[in-house]
């Protein structure tokens, strides 16, 4: 069983691959969806969502295992997010982004294995000093937000040399050859957002998913075009991976000018009501190419099970 790791023993998992929580993609259909195929789905929380939406969220996810990501820096603001989880105690928390060390301690103390995402070495140092069960190493080819400093191969091994809680691999990882590599490397698994978007089980619109499935490797373009038309207060050193359109053209490199457009925000709204995508933004990671078919997460999860072969020639 060449596929057993830690994270599979610790969740009781088929397949060491974590569905990471994606905001606005991945809800509970989507983590009820990969957590039954036999991975650990996860429910993406935007920075406005409400404590009910998470306690509706999970009663649809309600397997075992299941998690929630959370944005440490929209948690000041919104701390009703932080107690629904506390109240809830779902199998993992992904709490990441911001000042998440406050939180380390209460979530383990709930019976909850928490993890964070780091972007360097020297944050990967960090988390471990802080308490969290596991590292995600998150490379600069990740969707959405982190930071856009290393790539996925050369901050995992660095990671693992650096720290000795249990490391996941993110960024780039859509296939089984990916999951193969990294498991290979040492990583416990894979935390994958962009091989799960075209899936049936997304919350994502059909003008969104059509985009996604057209997309090349080369379309994405990291930045902070997308929060800043938006008006969202993300922390300067986390910008977001998204899939490059017209309206990323237009103001990349223009972000000063950008930031008092009075009219981006309510362009930015009604271009997603209106599936204008030229405008609105779609997170995804370099691997979209890869993406090409509406398919189930089960189908995704099973197509990751197969680096058990590819890693059993080398054994």
């Amino acid at each position: 069983m060449t596929l057993r790791t830690w994270l599979t023993e610790r969740f009781g998992l088929a397949v060491p691959v974590v569905g990471a929580p994606m905001a606005g993609v991945g809800a509970g259909r989507l983590a009820a969806a990969v957590s039954e195929a036999g991975a650990l789905g996860m429910i993406g929380v935007a920075a406005a969502a409400t404590g009910e939406w998470i306690t509706k969220e999970a009663a649809v996810a309600s397997g075992d295992p299941y998690g929630v990501g959370l944005m440490a820096w929209a948690l000041t603001g919104n701390p009703a997010q932080f107690d629904a989880v506390l109240e809830l105690r779902p199998t993992i928390v992904s709490v990441s982004f911001g000042p998440y060390a406050r939180y380390v301690e209460e979530l383990r103390q709930a019976g909850i294995t928490v993890v964070t995402q780091a972007g360097t070495t020297d944050e990967a140092r960090a988390a471990e000093q802080a308490g969290v069960d596991a590292v995600v190493a998150r490379g600069a080819e990740a969707g959405g937000h982190g930071r856009d400093a290393v790539g996925t191969l050369p901050l995992l091994q660095s990671v693992l040399d650096a720290v000795s809680v249990p490391v996941l691999a993110a960024g780039g990882i859509s296939t089984a050859r990916g999951l193969a590599a990294v498991l290979a490397a040492g990583a416990a698994g894979a935390w994958v957002g962009t091989a799960f978007m075209g899936c049936a089980e997304t919350a994502l619109s059909e003008p969104a998913t059509e985009r996604l499935l057209a997309a090349e490797e080369t379309d994405t373009a990291y930045g902070r075009v997308f929060d800043i038309a938006q008006r969202l207060d993300w922390p300067p050193e986390f910008g977001g991976r998204a899939l490059r359109n017209a309206f990323f053209d237009r103001w990349a490199g223009r972000e000063d000018e950008l930031a008092v457009d009075e009219d981006a925000p309510v362009r930015q709204a009604a271009a997603r009501a209106e599936g204008d995508f030229d405008t609105a933004c779609i997170y995804a990671g370099q691997a979209v190419g890869m993406v090409r078919e509406r398919r189930t997460a089960a189908d995704v999860v099973a197509g990751f099970a197969a680096a058990e072969g590819l890693l059993a020639r080398f054994a």
